[in-house]
């Protein structure tokens, strides 16, 4: 077997899209037991949790859906701050959408319906060492955090019984540490092979970042640097 056909081979099967997902297993087993005790402390019961992980599943989302049942917040508010929080998603199967066109409709949704930013930065990695993946493999890696993100809530549920105040053992910051570890595992490799442009792009969202936080909410200022950052990056020419 040739080199190419063994890289091929390797991100062909459902499999090995499980094995893909095996280096953020830890993570998520981190952050979603944090979820879940983050939630049985806003007095949610274990079922809610499951549906929320199961219909919602989106850590930041949930995080932010305790935080605003804790504040009794309207329901469109919760609606409306959610929708904002997410809307990052719409941007990154918008640029996954191209290497899977060939696929069916059905196979779309359903690899949009399970994307995370977590399995966005390993397919984009995947993709970054040349590999031609398939949507197989994509649902390997899909299904795999999903099934691993509902597990720990619950397991974070069950453990919240005996915690009362996750907030003491610092559980509430799991989530940006977790987003900070994936940022730096994104940047890494476009930092080896394309540094000057990719410094442009980190310092145009950061400065963007601060000056809509000044005049806009922090959602909505987080949407307009990533489009920023998006259209800097197009705009860039490759060195």
């Amino acid at each position: 077997m040739t080199k190419m056909e063994n890289r091929l081979t390797q991100t062909s099967r459902f499999s090995d899209g499980v094995k893909a997902c095996l280096p953020t297993i830890m993570g998520y087993l981190g952050i979603g037991i944090a979820m879940g005790i983050v939630g049985k402390s806003v007095h949610l019961a274990i079922w809610q949790i499951f549906l929320m992980s199961t219909l919602v599943y989106a850590g930041s989302a949930q995080f932010i859906l305790c935080g605003l049942l804790l504040l009794s917040a309207p329901i469109l508010s919760i609606i409306f701050t959610v929708f904002l929080v997410n809307l990052r998603h719409l941007l990154m199967s918008l640029s996954v959408a191209p290497y899977f066109k060939e696929e069916s409709l059905l196979t779309g949704i359903a690899i949009g319906s399970l994307l995370t930013d977590e399995s966005y930065g390993v397919l984009m990695n995947t993709l970054a060492q040349q590999k031609k993946v398939s949507s197989t493999w994509m649902h390997g890696l899909n299904i795999t955090a999903y099934l691993v993100w509902i597990v720990s809530t619950i397991i974070g549920a069950l453990l919240g019984n005996f915690i009362p105040d996750p907030m003491v053992f610092g559980f509430d910051f799991a989530l940006t540490s977790m987003f900070l570890g994936l940022f730096l595992f994104q940047v890494q490799l476009p930092l080896k092979k394309q540094k000057k442009k990719t410094l442009i792009i980190l310092l145009v969202t950061a400065l963007t970042l601060f000056l809509s936080m000044r005049i806009v909410s922090a959602e909505l200022a987080v949407i307009i640097a990533t489009l920023i950052g998006c259209m800097t990056g197009v705009l860039i020419k490759d060195e």
